[in-house]
């Protein structure tokens, strides 16, 4: 990392345990072609799909330093563009005359560049994580920056009041479907000036994979635990449905405690139970429960050495639900 006056900006280097299946790739390539068209790149899709990761792996393709922004409710225009912290001391002694002494001192509010203007101004790679968690009013400010190419920065900055953006800034978006908690309806003017490509779940290859460079695991542990979890993700009813992110973690907790991706082992059941079914139970939802808890047995018994497991009566109680 460089540290770019007050901010902190990211080396354009390649992911460690980066995994490029052609599906990857293919997106790689059309993004690239779109950036370098002079176009901002916008990927959506629900938690879990690789928005991120595949924006940040096209950052460090382009090989330019990498501005990393969240969006977050609380922002504000000042936040993307800069604003006035602290004070700037002056103090001026004059003692030409040894016997007079004169003492002038004043304090100037300081404005401080914040990350879009410095994308903006060196020709960075700006990745707006999540931008619609911002309000839309606070992104208006990009408006020019992407059609115009030009950032209209407040009065109270020193110098000029327009910053024409440098011709190496690339933008990349990335955001949820907009009916997550928390995710504002993006206005259609900045929709429009963007190319978006919707991102799904990962095919199966792809998925097991990255579960496989993720977690240290072999592949064929990682093909099993990647099949209950896809499957438990189209069978199941729950209101949120397991992405590759609860392959990688069954694979490495499991990897961790060196439990055998198997029917018989303990261990693995219940971190399948853990990270499959977990929170807790509202009054009259312990059946449903229970009935998540015997599909991911189910799935088990599918997948790891093709018989379903022990019934869940002869291997114990179900773990303790809490009302």
């Amino acid at each position: 990392m460089l540290d770019q006056d007050h901010l902190v900006v990211l080396k354009p280097t390649a992911q460690k345990n980066f995994v490029e299946s052609p599906h990857i790739k293919s997106l790689t390539t059309r993004g690239l072609a779109y950036l370098e068209s002079g176009f901002p790149l916008h990927f959506r899709g629900p938690a879990g799909s690789g928005k991120t990761t595949l924006a940040l792996h096209i950052a460090s393709v382009l090989g330019r330093p990498v501005m990393l922004l969240h969006g977050d409710d609380e922002f504000g225009s000042s936040d993307l563009v800069g604003g006035q912290y602290g004070y700037r001391s002056r103090k001026v002694v004059d003692n030409f005359i040894h016997s007079v002494l004169k003492t002038e001192e004043d304090h100037v509010r300081r404005w401080v560049d914040n990350r879009l203007t410095v994308a903006c101004k060196y020709g960075f790679t700006l990745v707006y994580d999540e931008f619609s968690r911002s309000r839309p009013e606070a992104n208006n400010i990009l408006l020019s920056v992407l059609e115009e190419r030009i950032l209209t920065l407040p009065p109270v900055r020193d110098g000029e009041d327009y910053l024409f953006v440098h011709e190496d800034f690339k933008a990349i978006f990335t955001s949820n479907p907009e009916e997550y908690a928390g995710v504002h309806k993006t206005q259609d003017a900045l929709q429009d000036r963007m190319i978006s490509i919707d991102l799904d779940y990962m095919d199966k290859e792809t998925e097991v994979a990255i579960t496989q460079a993720k977690s240290g695991i072999s592949k064929s542990g990682a093909g099993k635990i990647t099949e209950i979890v896809r499957d438990f993700r189209e069978q199941s009813e729950a209101h949120t449905q397991p992405t590759l992110r609860a392959s990688i973690m069954i694979a490495k907790a499991c990897n961790q405690q060196k439990a055998r991706i198997s029917c018989d082992n303990p261990v693995f059941r219940q971190t399948c139970l853990d990270v499959l079914a977990p929170g807790r139970i509202k009054n009259g939802e312990i059946a449903l429960k229970q009935e998540r808890h015997a599909l991911i047995d189910e799935l088990i018994g599918k997948y790891c050495n093709g018989k379903m497991p022990v019934s869940a009566k002869s291997r114990g109680p179900l773990p303790k639900v809490v009302v």
